[in-house]
């Protein structure tokens, strides 16, 4: 081969080389990477996940074009949690979101700089995500899933109206839950009524639990927690067998046996999170970005679980109800 020639080859394969220096990092700007993590897997919570996936794609953000998506439960596990925050963390990602309260807390303990997105947290501030419902100024926002207790009250006396004595199990480590617990026994102590309280650290204790109300409650109302909502069926055997009427915040349970919800559908709460995930991955800063909730509340009501514990429905109920299942 000629001296020429050699030269000429040389310069070919530097210009090729300096071409693919300068082009990657367009590259890697245009693709992003979102991390997605959840305390436990159960409907809401998978609905979640799936809303968020599913808006951020019709934001343009697509897995397997320019969206680098990764997915961790932590199976109920709050170490587990801790774990997945800190190996997320060390990814650097160009966004974190968290569903539930365990995991958000997780991520907001083991980052400042990368931005966080929670979604399906009762109450941000009492789970010390956020100082308030304003824009954070830090690394941290997020969509509630925050409902009006009066209306869940109202709820209770529609399905069960001689109700005086309100079981509740819960676990006691989960913020939300303890908040959730405080503001019952205030509003139903106004309206003549008791809170009975069953607690539930861990999933396998949420049949037991609810054994222990049998005899001291007339009806049992579940919030969004966790370990109950991730074994719903151990309360629902519960309840059918004793004739105890159960009363959901999660639409989804009456999928599994309770009477009726009136709650927010997750899936449309993970959609609003895709779009405050959207805004950042397209540049804005999650501190500028207040926290918010969502409005959306619907009405399932299960006819079928209604005869099993021992109610009947008034004809207004279940005409109002968005979805009744038979």
């Amino acid at each position: 081969m000629s001296t020429m020639k050699k030269m000429s080859l040389r310069a070919l394969f530097s210009a090729l080389a300096l071409a693919s220096v300068c082009t990657a990092p367009a590259l890697a700007a245009d693709n992003k990477t979102v991390m997605v993590t959840a305390i436990v897997e159960h409907p809401a919570l998978d609905g979640i996940r799936d809303g968020v996936k599913d808006e951020l794609k019709s934001e343009g953000f697509e897995v397997g074009k320019n969206l680098k998506w990764e997915y961790q439960s932590a199976q109920g596990n709050t170490g587990t949690a801790a774990q997945i925050a800190r190996k997320f963390v060390g990814d650097n990602p160009d966004a974190i979101v968290a569903i539930a309260t365990p995991s958000a807390q997780a991520l907001v303990a083991a980052t400042k700089l990368i931005p966080v997105v929670y979604s399906g947290v009762t109450d941000p501030v009492a789970a010390q995500l956020v100082k308030d419902w304003k824009a954070s100024d830090t690394n941290v926002t997020g969509v509630s899933d925050m409902l009006e207790l009066d209306k869940q009250i109202e709820l209770i006396k529609q399905v069960v109206p001689k109700a005086k004595r309100v079981g509740m199990v819960y676990n006691p480590g989960e913020a939300n839950s303890v908040v959730v617990v405080r503001a019952m026994k205030e509003l139903l102590g106004k309206s003549g009524m008791t809170l009975v309280e069953a607690a539930a650290p861990r999933s396998v204790d949420v049949g037991s639990a609810a054994k222990s109300l049998i005899g001291k409650v007339d009806v049992i109302y579940t919030n969004t927690d966790n370990n109950v909502v991730s074994a719903y069926e151990a309360l629902v055997k519960v309840g059918n067998d004793a004739k105890i009427p159960l009363v959901a915040s999660d639409t989804d349970s009456v999928k599994r046996g309770a009477i009726a919800a009136l709650g927010i559908n997750y899936y449309d709460l993970g959609r609003q999170t895709g779009k405050v995930v959207a805004r950042i991955l397209k540049g804005e800063k999650p501190g500028d970005i207040a926290s918010a909730t969502s409005s959306k509340l619907e009405l399932f009501v299960n006819s079928t679980a209604a005869q099993k514990q021992g109610v009947v429905l008034s004809a207004d109920l279940l005409k109002s109800a968005k979805t009744v299942i038979k």
